[in-house]
């Protein structure tokens, strides 16, 4: 067996994603639908503007939150099959060896859409529970009719199915190219930044203690040069806690404290799920790393910074990004989707709750790198020299 079912516990981050831009997407595009089937029902002009205004936001909403997310997944997806294949170079190069096809192999990869099944599955049954609730909030206050509630099946295949099916292709396509290498390759024990360690490090020992500091310094960039993936989703779960946390105290005057509290729990959840996927794989790709340094008489702090402390900056750019994000796109929605909607508020960029969430990041951020430090100081050296 090349990859299992349980490999793909490893795939919550994706699972998580998927459910998130299942909800929202099902939710608007379930809406829209229903909307636009009382189009005969428009008689005036005031109708017209909210009619239009609503139809427009739907389709916002589903082509930035669902086509963010969707990318966000593929790179996920594809980061995860790289790691498998990198870590099981050997098992898989026995395969090669043995007569098996890089195609033949790369096929049981399917199974990583199972993850990408789950969470749509999630996130479609989480909007048909949403719905009731989402209607009776949707221009409630507005001339519109009120809308009927229908259900429609097609969603379950565009949203559901297919994304799975997609992603099972994706996996074997992408699987398959990553095994196109000689099998003497694979079957090689293939060097890591350890090996950099020991070298830098002794060199460093022998020159005094003066240039420690540029050594770790260096360890730092390295660490982040090879993993700019997980720069990628360091940065991307900072911006879903900055622009949907600050997005999600505008609601209570532009939508309604129902669609306020989705986005903060989307956020919270999204942000949160993708920062401990991310820092878990650095702590665990880099145990050998941690030991060595220990090894050879670096503090604890020091191990601490090197690995994880270049990620600290990506996260507050990731929060400078998302706090621009929810200004831009909620300053578009007011100025020009609503533009003509009468009662509309005027939108400006909020400092103290870009100041509140800032604080909140800020003691989630440090938690999460305190917690993670804590799991470095445990590492069982004994452990890692034996593997």
């Amino acid at each position: 067996m090349v990859v299992g079912i349980k490999d793909t516990v490893k795939l919550l981050g994706i699972a998580v994603i998927v459910c998130c831009a299942v909800l929202v997407c099902t939710l608007f595009l379930n809406y829209h639908m229903d909307l636009a089937a009382i189009e005969n029902e428009i008689v005036t002009e005031q109708m017209r503007i909210m009619y239009e205004a609503l139809l427009a936001t739907a389709k916002v909403v589903c082509a930035v939150s669902g086509g963010c997310l969707l990318m966000t997944s593929v790179v996920m997806l594809f980061f995860y099959i790289k790691h498998y294949i990198d870590t099981h170079k050997k098992e898989l190069g026995i395969l090669k060896a043995l007569g098996y096809g890089r195609w033949q192999i790369a096929r049981h990869f399917w199974v990583f859409g199972i993850s990408v099944l789950t969470g749509a599955l999630a996130g479609f049954g989480g909007a048909l529970l949403c719905m009731p609730y989402f209607y009776g909030t949707q221009g409630v206050d507005g001339p519109l009719p009120e809308i009927p509630l229908r259900i429609h099946p097609e969603l379950l295949l565009w949203l559901v199915l297919v994304p799975a099916v997609v992603f099972s292709g994706l996996s074997i396509l992408y699987a398959g190219r990553k095994l196109k290498q000689p099998v003497l390759r694979l079957l090689k024990e293939q060097g890591n930044l350890s090996g950099s360690i020991r070298q830098s490090a002794g060199k460093i020992r022998i020159k005094g203690e003066a240039r420690e500091g540029s050594f770790l310094a260096e360890l730092r960039r390295s660490t982040l040069r090879e993993k700019k993936v997980l720069v990628f989703f360091v940065i991307f779960a900072s911006f879903c806690f900055s622009a949907m946390t600050q997005m999600s105290f505008q609601m209570n005057e532009l939508s309604s404290v129902m669609m306020g509290v989705m986005i903060l729990l989307i956020g919270l959840v999204l942000a949160c799920t993708t920062l401990f996927m991310a820092i878990t794989t650095v702590v665990k790709g880099n145990t050998r790393t941690i030991a060595l340094m220990r090894v050879m008489g670096y503090s604890h702090r020091d191990c601490v910074r090197a690995l994880l402390g270049g990620y600290r900056v990506m996260g507050y750019v990731g929060f400078a990004i998302g706090s621009v994000y929810q200004y831009l796109l909620l300053k578009i929605m007011v100025s020009v989707v609503f533009e003509d909607v009468a009662g509309m508020p005027d939108y400006s960029f909020d400092v103290p709750v870009m100041l509140l969430s800032l604080g909140a990041f800020v003691v989630v951020y440090e938690f999460v790198m305190y917690w993670y430090g804590e799991r470095i100081k445990k590492t069982d050296l004994k452990e890692i020299m034996l593997e």
